[in-house]
């Protein structure tokens, strides 16, 4: 059975999502390297959180908010102006 496609929605969320991720991680001064020890992940997979190739999922998106000290609601600030 084929895996259903992203709508277009979804995966500017997901980008947003991740550009967020990337640009707080960076504010920090941490490597993809680092967030990845800190999260549990490869930097490969840091790597595909921040550019949207990967969804990243509610409990790992929960960790991402604790490790760099933001509330959830962080990642989907200005989502709506990108659709």
């Amino acid at each position: 059975m084929a895996k259903p496609k992203r709508g277009r929605s979804t995966e500017i969320i997901d980008k947003h999502v991740g550009a967020r991720i990337r640009e707080r991680r960076i504010m920090l001064g941490l490597t993809q390297q680092q967030l990845g020890e800190l999260i549990g992940v490869t930097y490969q997979q840091a790597h595909k959180y921040e550019h949207g190739i990967n969804r990243i999922g509610a409990g790992r998106l929960y960790e991402v908010g604790r490790v760099l000290n933001v509330p959830i609601t962080y990642f989907y600030e200005g989502v709506s102006e990108e659709e």
